[in-house]
This record gives structure tokens, sequence and C-alpha cells, in this order.
């Protein structure tokens, strides 16, 4: 039995014409001879009647006080909707479909309500269910504790559970529809010249989804990795067959051309706080009992740069008064720099490239842009910017590199 699993987003299921182009794909991968597992998250955006932040949006109109664990039983229910409506689509064409929750599918979760962790998956009655010829339709985003109580799988939730579900009936492929033809070079939005990507390495759309890039949650992209299961990315709305991710090794075993580029895409961030704390004088531990003190109030940090003098890192703009206050009475005098931009310079293939980095500073310089702090990996290279200057600073660097030109 080769087993498919496709994912269609919210907005791939907003309207029926969209809801037609899913069941187009549906029939297709069926007619190849696939045996078909079919998740879809809650459909439509913010403001469509049974999107997830609609739901949400009811219960702060409505006391704002719902427990987690109820908070679930709402969250839930959207996807449900899709499943329905999709099962019913279905049948009308004369297709066999069954709908499983995520709990009937038994994907066990652990119990933290509204951001629950897979932790295994039994896909015993979902092979019964394939063997006997159904569609097996999935609502994303969800699953249930061993004591069977209902959970949520927080952001990126769907793509998780797609992926999850691929590798524990170890599909062929999974298919992560969505209203994009695929990863682009950057974000089409901001650099009209982004190009579409034929091939991305797991750990490049890992970077790509961590730094900015939305097509895809990194959670999904690295329980598939673990599996070596490969994801396209695709339109609903196209007979394109997207961006395929995988390993360099498998790439080429598909029949794909191995690019040896360099960069392969440039992502961005905003809203970003810098925050830089000096020593005290004698204190040579100011580095741990700041971030102590961050983890303690749950303020995330990134961009971490510790030196003789002291520290400097990036929170979200909406933390940085708080951190800020919680230096203070700590003794410190923070000096805080608002509204910066993190832009990403991402490639498997800038490891052990001499230049990549004189690259960025010599865009950059010409554009007159300030780097105020920086940060490399293997794959990437992380530079923080004013956030006034992070679209031409994203462009620079598209142009730089050459990603406007076709990529294969």
């Amino acid at each position: 039995m080769k087993i498919l699993v496709q994912k269609f987003g919210g907005s791939s299921l907003t309207t029926e014409d969209c809801r037609m182009r899913a069941i187009y794909h549906i029939e297709k991968a069926i007619d190849e001879g696939y045996s078909l597992v079919v998740v879809v998250s809650a459909m439509g955006r913010k403001g469509d009647p049974y999107a997830t932040d609609t739901l949400l949006q009811l219960i702060r109109n409505n006391g704002n006080t719902l427990p987690s664990r109820e908070m679930d039983l709402l969250l839930h229910t959207g996807e449900i909707i899709s499943a329905t409506v999709m099962c019913s689509m279905l049948h009308a064409r004369g297709i066999k479909a069954k709908i499983l929750t995520g709990g009937q599918a038994n994907i066990v979760t652990s119990d933290d309500f509204t951001s629950a962790q897979i932790n295994h998956i039994d896909p015993a009655r979902m092979i019964k269910e394939l063997q006997e010829g159904n569609v097996l339709i999935v609502p994303g985003f969800q699953g249930r504790t061993e004591d069977w109580e209902i959970t949520t799988l927080g952001r990126g939730g769907s793509d998780t559970t797609a992926t999850a579900l691929g590798v524990a009936l170890e599909a062929e492929m999974v298919d992560i529809f969505t209203d994009v033809e695929g990863i682009m070079t950057a974000d089409p939005r901001i650099v009209e010249e982004a190009q579409p990507l034929t091939t991305v390495t797991y750990t490049e759309i890992c970077n790509m989804a961590h730094l900015g890039a939305k097509v895809i949650h990194p959670r999904a992209v690295e329980i598939a990795m673990q599996a070596n299961v490969p994801i396209r990315v695709r339109s609903t709305f196209s007979d394109d067959p997207g961006t395929l991710v995988t390993t360099m090794l498998e790439i080429g075993k598909m029949g794909y051309t191995v690019n040896d580029r360099v960069v392969m895409g440039i992502a961005h961030v905003p809203n970003i706080t810098q925050i830089k704390v000096a020593n005290k004088e004698g204190q040579y531990d100011t580095q741990l009992q700041v971030f102590k003190t961050m983890a303690t109030h749950n303020i995330s940090v990134d961009f971490i740069n510790v030196n003789p003098l002291g520290v400097a890192y990036t929170v979200h703009d909406e933390l940085g008064e708080k951190a800020a206050r919680l230096l203070t009475e700590m003794g410190y005098e923070p000096q805080l720099l608002p509204c910066c931009a993190k832009v990403s310079v991402i490639g498997a293939g800038m490891t052990g490239v001499p230049g990549v980095m004189a690259q960025i500073v010599e865009a950059l310089t010409h554009e007159d842009i300030q780097i105020l702090q920086s940060a490399d990996s293997h794959t990437t290279i992380w530079v923080l910017v004013h956030e006034a200057d992070m679209v031409r600073a994203v462009r620079a660097l598209h142009q730089q590199f050459h990603l406007h030109q076709h990529h294969v």
C-alpha cells in the first residue's frame, strides 16, 4: 500500500471554489494509486466564521477566562467542521471517505492543553481504514492524552499533524497545500523578484521557518526529517509540483538537479528590541543572572552575544519594557533599542565557504544600512538592523546573492 498524506490549510478551504480545488488534488492522488490521508485545518482566516482566531475572539468577547482544558474543547471544533464539509463533498462525488478525529486516529499527546506535544501515534486503526478503501480525513492540530482528554498542538499544529502521520504511516510523501506556489527565495510581498525554489533541504527550510518564513511550521519539518519523509510545499490552486523538501542525497536520487548554491534564501523578522547589559564593576556572572531572570519570567531571548564586558541579546518588542524593568530592579542599567529587525541569509552550501560575510557587509554598506549585531551558524548568518532598513536590507541581500535568477 502506497500512502500519501495531503494537508490543506485554512486558505485552501475558505470557499467552495477553494474546496473544489482541494477535491481535485485528492482525486488526482487517488487516480495515481495512492491510499490517502487528508489533514485539514480550520476554514479561513481571522473573521471567517469557523477560523481558529474567530473562535478565540468569541471567548475574548464573553468573559475571556476560559481554562485551557476547555479552550481545547472549543479550538478543536474548527478542524472538525472542515473535515465534515470535505467528507460530504467527497461522498457527493462517489468517493468513500471517513473521518477520524485526532484522538480516534490515536495521536497521543502530552497533557499541556493548547500547546501539547505528540508523544506517539498508533497507526493500526488508520491502516485498517485505508485497507478498506477509505480516504481518511483527519482534523489537524489535535490529539488526545492517555486519559482521552482532547488537546490541541498550538500554532502550526496541522502541519505537525500531517508530517507526524506521514512518519507513523511510513508515507511516500507529505504534501502541504497552501496558497503560494512553494517556498520562495524571499517574501514576495517584499521582493518582487523572489523566485520559487524547486528543492530545499530540511535544514534550510527549518531555518527559513524559524527565521520568519511562514509557509510551513519548523516543528513539522523536524518531525519529517527524523524519519526522512519527503515533504512537498505546493499551491492548492495550480498543478505545479512546488518545492521538494528532503536531504541533499535524496534530491539527487529523486531525479532533481543537485544545486551547489551557497545561499538559497533571505528571511526576516520585524518587531525586535535589542538589549545591552554591561557588567557591574567586579561582577563576572552577568550573563548567568540576566538569562536566569529572563527564563524565570518566561521571556524568550534570541541573537545572544556574550563578551567580557557584558551581554547583548534581543526580545520581541512587546517584551522589551518588561525585560528592562526586571534588569533595572537587579541594579543594571540596560540599553534598549526597539524597532529592530533580524535579517537572515540562509544556505546549506555556505558551510566553509569564505567571503559570505564580506558580501553581506558589502551589500548593506552600499545601502548605508547599519549592522547593529551579527551571528552565524553553519547554514545561516544573521544581522540585526533598524526595522526602517529591513525591506531595503532584504532586497539588497537578495540582489547581492543573485537570488533573482531562475532557480532549479
